[in-house]
């Protein structure tokens, strides 16, 4: 079995930068960031372009590891649970404005409101107190040593600015000053802005960490169609593009002047289900019933996908399957608990017969097609699989820019998510995607099929303030155990990490997918 390498799970190669001079670095990607608001889409495309412009408490370094950003230390409260941070002196934002501990205090309602959609980053918090302009603790229910791992991505507005341009709550599913503008601390500025066209930055001159890239400006391109990115970075009109076709790395390899950049991305791929709609939505022969509520067909749906031919196929090799929510290698992954549904068509056919569908029935299988590598062509290689078996998926493909929001709908049958976990722990999808919806409490935020099981939802707060680490491995295990047995999910695969660049650009490739411009140098 291949496994993430080293503490921060591999995938990361990072290049040593030469100092020349400043230069126009173009780049391009499947996915345009739907907004410029941090709390408003929790989601690897925005969450990881804004890194560039807006910084957090903490950030993640080269290698995955929490460091300082705007808090130059933190520690645990004395006498009660929590973290305090001492905050960094003498930041400005890019209009110019003092940070102080307000500013944080005001990020933290705004992105923990129900209107924020990374509201479940801060469960936990039962209460946030400015201490002083530069001090500020976060009271936590429980003890919680995960929490300053868990905020990597809180990045920080400035307050007075987001009041006064009528944005002191994110616009989720609309539109508000701070979905086309920004004001961030962080080493670059949004110079201009066109959504799904283009979208330009410019280095902050007042940036108050050290400069390690020589960038004087910096152009990104949504691209989705992958023929067309890659003819865009062998011609010379962009310096880089993520993801490349797995097909096509043998002639970006073959050509001088050009890389390829692999790695394994701790995203895991899986399906999705409808577990509390009471009918299908998409079937023409099953109307008023919904057949996966039965974990005998889930497990059937689990049984007629043959990884092996998806690997070999559409990924060529490049990919590891799945058994559970994180990857091998990530902290909690359970290794009692590793072997997933083996492609067993006959037993699939039996399970849908036990279940009372000796004939299967028809459903809706949604999907990105500009995602994930191969989204689309993944959920047509699992719609013939599933046909094989009797399962007739009405396979409906779109943007992403679409796709979440018919998801917060509840418009699916069965649908394709991928998750990489934010704090490199197996409590983060339990947290998102396992607990029981709970708005209140701020859990279960990306369940969107609500799957729900008490003693998965018991087991959580534990898992969280545990400290004895035997003992929250067996918590863990016996959450993976629960949700492999009622087939919550389908998990899929990891994700590869495939880049291309021109020769001449030092970059960094992390496992979390993440691109972050202050580590470019265009040689």
């Amino acid at each position: 079995m291949r496994t993430l390498k080293s503490a921060v799970l591999g995938g990361m190669l990072s290049l040593t930068a030469m100092g020349v001079s400043a230069e126009t670095f173009r780049w391009a990607s499947t996915t345009d960031p739907q907004t410029m608001d941090p709390h408003a889409v929790n989601s690897a495309p925005v969450l990881s372009f804004l890194n560039n412009v807006y910084e957090g408490l903490v950030r993640r370094g080269k290698d995955m590891s929490i460091e300082a950003s705007l808090a130059t230390s933190w520690e645990p409260l004395d006498g009660e649970n929590g973290w305090r941070f001492t905050l960094r002196e003498g930041v400005t934002f890019q209009d110019g404005s003092a940070f102080t501990s307000e500013d944080v205090m005001f990020s933290y309602q705004r992105a923990s409101s129900e209107a924020a959609d990374v509201r479940s980053w801060f469960a936990p918090v039962t209460e946030v107190r400015v201490v002083d302009d530069y001090t500020i603790d976060f009271v936590t229910s429980a003890p919680n040593p995960l929490f300053p791992d868990s905020i990597a991505n809180f990045m920080i507005l400035d307050k007075s600015w987001s009041e006064a341009n009528d944005a002191a709550l994110p616009a989720r599913d609309a539109e508000n000053f701070a979905t086309m503008n920004v004001n961030g601390t962080g080493p670059f500025t949004l110079a201009s802005r066109d959504p799904g066209v283009r979208t330009t930055l410019t280095p902050n001159a007042n940036w108050w960490d050290e400069v390690d890239h020589n960038i004087s400006e910096a152009v990104f391109t949504p691209i989705g169609n992958s023929a067309t990115g890659l003819a865009a970075l062998l011609s010379g009109e962009i310096d880089f593009i993520q993801p490349i076709p797995l097909q096509d790395i043998a002639q970006v390899e073959g050509r001088d002047g050009f890389k390829v950049l692999e790695g394994e991305e701790t995203r895991v791929i899986m399906f999705g289900f409808g577990h509390e709609h009471d009918a299908l939505l998409y079937s023409s022969d099953v109307t008023d019933a919904n057949p996966f509520t039965d974990p005998r067909v889930r497990l059937a749906a689990a049984h007629a996908l043959d990884m092996a031919s998806i690997d070999r196929v559409l990924f060529r090799g490049k990919i590891e399957a799945a058994s559970q929510l994180v990857p091998a290698g990530i902290s909690g992954f359970s290794e009692s608990n590793a072997d997933r549904p083996a492609f067993d068509p006959a037993r699939a056919k039996e399970l849908l017969s036990e279940a009372g569908y000796p004939d299967g029935f028809s459903f809706g299988l949604k999907c990105t097609n500009d995602r994930y590598i191969n989204d689309e062509a993944l959920c047509r290689a699992a719609a013939s699989m599933f046909a094989a078996v009797g399962l007739n998926a009405e396979l409906s493909t779109g943007p992403v820019r679409d796709y979440w929001p018919q998801l917060r709908e509840d418009d699916f049958d069965m649908y394709l998510l991928g998750w990489s976990p934010g704090t490199f722990d197996m409590e983060h999808p339990i947290r998102f995607l396992l607990h029981s919806q709970d708005d209140e409490r701020k859990l279960g935020s990306w369940n969107f099929g609500n799957y729900s099981n008490a003693r998965v939802d018991e087991l959580l707060p534990q898992i969280q303030q545990e400290i004895d680490l035997a003992a929250r491995q067996s918590m863990i295990d016996e959450v993976v155990a629960i949700t492999q047995d009622e087939v919550a999910y389908i998990p899929l695969y990891t994700q590869p990490l495939i880049w291309a660049a021109k020769e001449n650009v030092d970059l960094t490739q992390r496992a979390d997918n993440f691109f972050l411009l202050r580590w470019v140098t265009v040689n």
